[in-house]
């Protein structure tokens, strides 16, 4: 295991960009799976169902690799700066190349514009774990922030289903906007979070713990604004109409 380890951390440029090649090569294949007929009929919906269907499987992946490398050795997450075990390493690799891929996917399909916000996140999320990656420090804490990626299947699933017009009345849409929210209050602001406090109260201690700690606060405001959009609506859209009928009734 540490000599394939060491293998990897020789050429990681290698390694990463092979991780970005399999994942669009995923993109690719996904052309010939079926499509809800909602989603064929639109250009950009058959791009983002492909996109987001990629990120789906990134976090399914990920997400329970992220999970299972800090069950395995919980000692990464008191120790995020210096610890890491090879699968961790390797899933940071992974998930590097992924976010290439997918930013790359963004800005040559020509929907920089309409996604910014995408790429805005695939920045601050790479320029954290190429470091990880190349200096060989914060590794456990690039696998503590995957721990977002398990709330992510269920937000990509969100996303997934709303160009499938599937009606939020529905079954399938009601048990993962409940997933959603939970997930997205335990993995992900948790983790977010978790990070936040470690690194500022090992600040003195921390190799260039401002650079992290900045980037850390801006993906916190990120998601805060995204939990604020998905909470309104999911769970107060309905309720607004239905008040606003209700109040013209009334009148």
């Amino acid at each position: 295991m540490d000599t394939w380890l060491n293998e990897v951390q020789k050429f990681p440029v290698l390694y990463v960009l092979c991780c970005s090649v399999l994942f669009r090569i995923l993109h690719w294949c996904l052309q010939i799976v079926a499509r809800p007929d909602t989603v064929t009929k639109d250009r950009w919906k058959t791009w983002k169902w492909r996109n987001l269907s990629v990120s789906l499987v990134h976090s399914l992946l990920t997400g329970t690799w992220a999970v299972a490398c800090v069950i395995y050795y919980p000692a990464m997450v008191h120790e995020i700066h210096s610890t890491y075990t090879p699968s961790a390493y390797m899933l940071v690799v992974v998930s590097s190349g992924y976010f290439i891929e997918d930013a790359a996917d963004i800005v040559f399909s020509g929907h920089a514009k309409a996604s910014w916000e995408f790429l805005l996140h695939h920045v601050l999320v790479l320029w954290c774990f190429l470091y990880a990656v190349f200096t060989h420090q914060y590794v456990a804490g690039a696998v503590v922030a995957l721990f977002v990626e398990v709330n992510s299947v269920f937000l990509h699933t969100r996303l997934l289903l709303n160009l499938a017009k599937v009606a939020h009345s529905s079954l399938i849409y009601t048990v993962n906007k409940v997933l959603n929210v939970v997930t997205y209050v335990t993995f992900r602001l948790g983790a977010q979070f978790y990070l936040t406090w470690y690194l500022t109260y090992h600040y003195s201690s921390l190799d260039y713990a401002l650079y992290f700690l900045i980037t850390t606060m801006l993906m916190n405001i990120m998601i805060l604004i995204y939990f604020y959009r998905l909470i309104r609506s999911d769970f107060f859209t309905k309720r607004r109409i239905q008040n606003g009928i209700q109040k013209l009734a009334a009148d």
